[in-house]
């Protein structure tokens, strides 16, 4: 026999299958050795009052075992001999695409300009250990995207987009957890998803598929309007109809599409900070309770958003009991991003702190500051050349790479800022909103290190005014919040792309070109490893139909 019960209980109960079994039984009166077996289907935590519960959705089996997997499998069949396809990017959104056009009887060609997952870690320690950027291997290049050593966490509002339980299942069979499949905010760990990111590879491999390492695309290939293949720095071309799922950093093809008249629309954005709190504080204000966390209780997450003068500020990509990473793709840079191990153990917690920018803000007097100058040779002096070298907008519009451009002259005054090195500028959280410099700053998990500085004086004034009155706001409903404990590192810039690559709403194909088709976050269809996930398997059910046409 087999029950479903909605739980509401304490969190010590909910701690174990065991502590689970217990309560049942006692609750609703049934004998605890008849109890078999108990599933999660959801948990989440209600913090709201005093008390902390966790509301539970358990299948209960009662002398009966489980049939069936904890979650559903795909198959995947050969597909040697069958159509290629290129997918361009071994992040989320390429891999789920590979594995989708494998289900539909395709054979998926991933170019990824980056190293596998695991030689990945060798320049990410190189940036920390030397303030080096590999500009091909780094936190965002290479296979498993900017998502594969920055957290891994698996929250989507994109539920109406495709099948999100069917992305958390695929994650599942490749050796996630399956409490991603109950958990509210589900998250698999820094430390867990490159093993799973291997797994994926290599049923990719098992397939008939490839995947080639360090291959950057320099070119598509297009004849008469259609796109049939692409160009490598290696030398090597590839054949077939492309999806483009290249993420949000890779800025040498934004330009390459600009250049090649390959129409593209600018994009609004968020800018803003790390926020970093100790971990003991977020769980004391969150659970209520002077002592954290306790024994049963998961490191304390948080949100904050408020509407400032008429833009959002927010909380983004919030990692308890995580760390503080340098995200930046190449020289001249500095930029920062959040992530967290499996069991959010650390003693900090850290959120990025935003701003929304619209692309009419671009025009506004308070978005300017003191640009720094331009690097001859370096890419911001290319971003900056297209620009320049475009005729105006008939209707005075921003240019399609303005926001851009932003992003970089962001990350390279904080990189001038730091010292022209990774150290990145900070700022006490309650300094800055005196707008007082701190004249020493709080332990960090931010390896490389912190320089203070008054980022209330050279962050542009739209985003820091912003900010500050968003941070006394959050300090009104969260007592505590707003604390000298608290540091601000800059500068979170890579919230989502700043463009988008058009495609028709339908087809997904981008509008006048046959044969590409645009995908996920770095083509601004996506917002995270979950929706990119989506985004990839629906652009190969698009190139599907697209071979079927042809």
């Amino acid at each position: 026999m087999i029950h479903e019960y909605q739980l509401r209980i304490l969190p010590e109960q909910a701690a174990n299958e065991q502590a689970l079994k217990q309560f049942i039984a006692r609750d609703k009166g049934l004998d605890l050795r008849t109890l078999t077996a108990v599933r999660v289907l959801k948990r989440s935590i209600d913090a709201r009052q005093r008390t902390i519960y966790v509301n539970v959705t358990a299948r209960v089996f009662v002398n009966e075992t489980p049939a069936e997997e904890e979650f559903r499998r795909t198959i995947y069949n050969k597909v040697e001999g069958k159509p290629e396809v290129i997918v361009v990017g071994a992040g989320p959104g390429g891999l789920f695409a590979a594995l989708r056009l494998i289900e539909l009887g395709l054979r998926p060609i991933v170019v990824e300009r980056g190293k596998n997952v695991r030689d990945r870690k060798e320049d990410l320690a190189r940036i920390s250990r030397e303030h080096k950027v590999d500009a091909e291997s780094n936190y965002s290049f290479g296979e498993g995207g900017a998502g594969a050593y920055s957290d891994g966490k698996l929250y989507t509002r994109s539920k109406k987009r495709g099948n999100v339980d069917k992305i958390l299942n695929v994650f599942c069979q490749h050796g996630a957890s399956t409490s991603i499949l109950a958990d509210a905010h589900p998250h698999i760990g820094t430390d867990k998803l490159p093993r799973v990111i291997e797994n994926m590879r290599n049923t990719i491999l098992a397939c008939g598929g490839e995947v080639h390492f360090q291959t950057r695309m320099d070119a598509l290939i297009v004849h008469n309007g259609r796109v049939e293949g692409i160009e490598t720095h290696t030398g090597k071309t590839f054949r077939g109809p492309v999806i483009l799922a290249t993420g949000h950093s890779a800025r040498d093809v934004y330009r390459w599409l600009y250049a090649h008249r390959i129409p593209i629309d600018l994009k609004g954005l968020a800018v803003g900070v790390r926020l970093e709190h100790p971990s003991l504080l977020i769980d004391q204000l969150q659970y209520h309770n002077k002592n954290g966390r306790g024994k049963y209780l998961p490191a304390a997450e948080y949100s904050f958003v408020q509407q400032v003068d008429g833009r959002g500020v927010y909380s983004f990509c919030m990692c308890p009991g995580g760390f503080v990473v340098p995200a930046a793709s190449g020289p001249h840079q500095l930029v920062v991003n959040g992530m967290s191990p499996s069991n959010r153990g650390t003693q900090w917690s850290n959120s990025g702190m935003v701003v929304e920018l619209r692309p009419e803000d671009l025009e506004h007097p308070d978005l300017r500051f003191q640009t720094p100058d331009l690097i001859e040779g370096s890419a911001e002096a290319e971003t900056e050349r297209l620009i320049q070298e475009a005729a105006p907008a008939p209707n005075g519009s921003p240019h399609p790479l303005a926001m851009m451009r932003l992003q970089e002259q962001l990350e390279q005054a904080c990189w001038q800022q730091g010292n022209l090195r990774q150290t990145a500028p900070a700022q006490r959280m309650a300094d800055f909103t005196r707008r007082k410099l701190s004249y020493d700053l709080p332990r960090s998990s931010y390896s490389p290190g912190l320089v203070s500085s008054p980022l209330h004086f050279w962050l542009p004034k739209f985003v820091s005014d912003r900010l500050r009155q968003g941070f006394e706001l959050f300090g009104k409903s969260q007592r505590g919040f707003l604390t000298n404990e608290a540091v601000m590192i800059a500068v979170e810039t890579r919230t989502s792309s700043p463009v988008r690559i058009t495609r028709d709403k339908d087809s997904l194909q981008h509008i006048t070109l046959e044969g590409l088709f645009p995908c996920g976050e770095g083509a601004g269809y996506a917002g995270g490893i979950v929706s990119a996930g989506v985004d990839g398997e629906r652009c190969a059910e698009a190139v599907a139909a697209y071979l079927k046409r042809d």
